[in-house]
Formats: structure tokens, C-alpha cells, sequence
């Protein structure tokens, strides 16, 4: 029987974050257990969904509200997101400019299927959030990451940003919050980010969903920053809301001069292909907008004693180093010994899962270049889990 090909772009797909699964998977089996500090899902700990969250999506299905809504969203909670990036980030959008996406996921994938043609760049941090590399190869473009400087505080380099754009620049990525590293980029650097893009005439993709997730500095968006450069915001409600099965985002457009008019109505046509988001948690997200906000607090400072935790406990091993996280849930330590007692990051993360079950991400599935020798982990489970976790790492490095 003949064996049906898949395309290129499909054979080329990577997302490390879940794809090292696979490996705990086949070691669970041996009856190991299996440290999950992988995926940055506070649901899957001791994080609870907020009940007013959870009974705003029961009553909107007992109510009816299950059939299809608008492709760009309901308007009542494309409403509640404008109000919300104001009072949160002071950044004004009109309810217009904003399209409801199936997580930011979907998000990202909608904005390259409308900038990204063969041949284009997209400059992104790096490390990044390896989505942004994989959708801009899957649309034939060219990721192209500027550094960020571990040494401070994972900076972005503006310098080797400018670097590096070129007539086939079509946008400027900026993830920050930052996943993977954690970092809260300094408003001056964001400043210059956006002079770059205004000299340069192109858009800024900016993905600011940890904006509530901060802990000793502010958070400013990039929106809020830019004047006349257009600014494409991506956002979502899984991190600071704790939604994160619920597959809900969204898209809005900042663009004083209409700069972004024609991208925003062509993403508005991907949304009407792929008919809806789901309508009831869409219900579920506008009480998550204007019903209580106190578990937000509360979810932070439960973070931030973790991160003290994690922090203090990677310096402390032998031949690991790690920059301290601003802001997120993650960590992004780097393995000195990578290159010598390892030949690469992925290699120590699989003999690191094999024998202690202790399960995190090389670093270089952020970025070959400048996530490479790193690995990233979660610092969401309980104390008493990460002790457990550190010291199997702990014995590990003694070997």
C-alpha cells in the first residue's frame, strides 16, 4: 500500500514544550515518577479556576448560549477587553479592533497567516515561546531571534536587534512578560524597540499575556508606549485567569493611523473560516473581566514565594546558574557543563528525566542560538514538590 506523504510543513512542526512528553511517557511506564515542570499550567497544581469563572460557564449553558456567535467574538466581551486594557494597562482599543481568539495560540497562527509571506522575516526574541518560530516556518517565512542578554536580566540587545533588519523585515516580536525566561523588559528598551520599528515602518507583535503575572517591578505594555507605530497586541485568559483549558484569547490592533486596517480585516476573514470561539466560555470570560479580581493577587504572591524557592535553590547546585524571574512562572537556568559532560541541552534534560523523573525542556527548542545550554522549568507546583524536584536534580549534577 502506497504510504500517504505529508507536506513539508507539517514534517517540519516542533513544540519541545509538549514534544518531551513523549520521553516521560515511555519512562512512566517503568513505574518512575514523573516531576511535571514542562508546561506552565498553574491549573494542573494547586492553582483553582475562580468559582464565579466556573459558574458564569454552567449558567451559560443551562441558558442557552450554545450556538454559534460572531466570528470576531460577542461584542459584550470584546467590550469587557477593551475596558480591561484600559484599566489594567491604560492602553485604549475599541472593542472593534479587538478579535476573540481560541487562545493566543490561534492568535499567533491568525497574525503570520496575514504578514508572513515566502521569503519574510519576523524578528523574535531569543529564547522564545517556539510557536512564534514554528507558524513563521509554516507560512514560509524566516524567524529570525535578537539576542536578549542573560546577563542582564534577559534585556532584549537593541544593538543586535538593529542589526539584523532587513528589507524583508515584516514585523518585530516582543514577548514580555517573558516566556521562556521570565524577564520584564526595562521601558526604555521597549522605547527603542519601538523607534526601530517606526524607522523601519513595520508592526510590533506584542505578547503581553503574564502582564498581571509581576512581581517586585510594573509592567507597561508596548501599546502604551508607541505613539504612531502600529502595535498588534495578543493576550489571554489562561495565566492570570486560570483558564488555561478553556482555549480563550484575543487579538487587538493599535494603530492611531489606520496602518493596520487592511491586516485586521484579513484576520477577521481567517476568524469567519474558522467560524467561532467557543461561545459559552466566551460567556465565562466576560465574568472573568468584570467579576472579582482578588485571586489574581493571591495567585501572584503564591508564585513569587516559589520563585524565591527555585531561585535560591538552582544557584545553589553545582554548574547551574540562573538569572532571577521578574515576572511569569518560569525558570531558565543554564548548564555549565553543557558542551562537556553533555554534548547538547536536549541530551541533558533526557538523561535528567531518566534518572531522576524530573521532567524540563531544553533550552535550545526556545531557540538554537541563544536558548542552547539552558533548560526552562516550571516553578508552579507546591514547595514541598519542588524540594523534591531540586534535590532529585541536586544528586543528579553530584554524579
Amino acid at each position: 500500500m502506497t504510504i500517504v506523504k505529508a507536506t513539508e510543513r507539517a514534517r517540519t512542526i516542533e513544540y519541545a514544550i509538549r514534544d518531551v512528553t513523549v520521553y516521560a511517557k515511555q519512562i512512566a511506564m517503568t513505574g518512575k515518577r514523573i516531576y511535571y515542570l514542562n508546561i506552565g499550567d498553574p491549573v494542573a497544581f494547586d492553582f483553582k479556576t475562580p468559582r464565579h469563572i466556573r459558574q458564569a460557564l454552567i449558567e451559560a449553558v443551562e441558558e442557552g448560549a450554545n450556538a454559534y456567535s460572531p466570528s470576531e467574538g460577542l461584542p459584550e466581551l470584546r467590550q469587557a477587553i477593551s475596558e480591561k486594557e484600559k484599566r489594567i494597562n491604560d492602553v485604549d482599543v475599541s472593542a472593534d479592533d479587538v478579535i476573540v481568539t481560541a487562545g493566543i495560540s490561534e492568535g499567533i497562527q491568525m497574525v503570520m497567516a496575514a504578514l508572513v509571506d515566502e521569503g519574510d522575516e519576523i524578528l523574535l526574541p531569543g529564547p522564545t515561546y517556539p510557536p512564534y518560530i514554528s507558524y513563521v516556518k509554516f507560512f514560509g517565512g524566516t524567524p529570525i531571534t535578537y539576542e536578549t542578554d542573560e546577563k542582564n536580566a534577559w534585556q532584549p540587545n537593541i544593538d543586535d536587534l538593529r542589526r539584523k533588519i532587513t528589507k524583508k523585515t515584516r514585523a518585530i516580536a516582543i514577548i514580555n512578560p517573558n516566556n521562556p525566561c521570565g524577564s520584564l523588559y526595562e521601558e526604555k528598551i521597549v522605547k527603542e524597540i519601538v523607534d526601530i520599528a517606526g524607522e523601519h515602518h513595520v508592526p510590533i507583535l506584542s505578547d503581553e499575556i503574564y502582564d498581571q503575572i509581576v512581581f517586585e517591578k510594573k509592567f507597561i505594555s508596548t501599546a502604551r508606549i508607541a505613539k504612531d507605530v502600529p502595535v498588534i497586541g495578543l493576550n489571554g485568559f489562561s495565566k492570570a485567569y486560570l483558564m488555561t483549558g478553556w482555549r480563550l484569547g484575543y487579538l487587538y490592533f493599535h494603530s492611531p493611523d489606520n496602518q493596520l486596517e487592511e491586516l485586521r480585516q484579513c484576520i477577521e476573514k481567517e476568524a469567519r473560516i474558522r467560524l467561532c470561539v467557543n461561545t459559552p466560555v466566551q460567556k465565562a470570560g466576560i465574568a472573568a473581566l468584570r467579576g472579582p479580581q482578588d485571586h489574581i493577587k493571591e495567585t501572584v504572591n503564591k508564585i513569587k514565594c516559589r520563585r524565591d524557592y527555585s531561585w535560591k535553590r538552582l544557584n545553589e547546585i553545582d554548574e547551574i546558574s540562573c538569572a532571577r524571574p521578574e515576572a511569569a512562572f518560569y525558570v531558565f537556568p543554564k548548564i555549565s557543563s553543557v558542551g562537556s559532560r553533555w554534548k547538547t541541552d536536549k541530551e541533558f534534560a533526557l538523561e535528567l528525566l531518566k534518572n531522576t523523573g524530573v521532567l524540563l525542556v531544553h533550552g535550545s527548542g526556545f531557540d538554537p542560538t541563544y536558548g542552547a545550554g539552558h533548560v526552562r522549568g516550571v516553578i508552579l507546583p507546591p514547595i514541598e514538590t519542588l524540594e523534591q524536584a531540586f534535590d532529585e536534580i541536586e544528586r543528579f549534577m553530584k554524579k
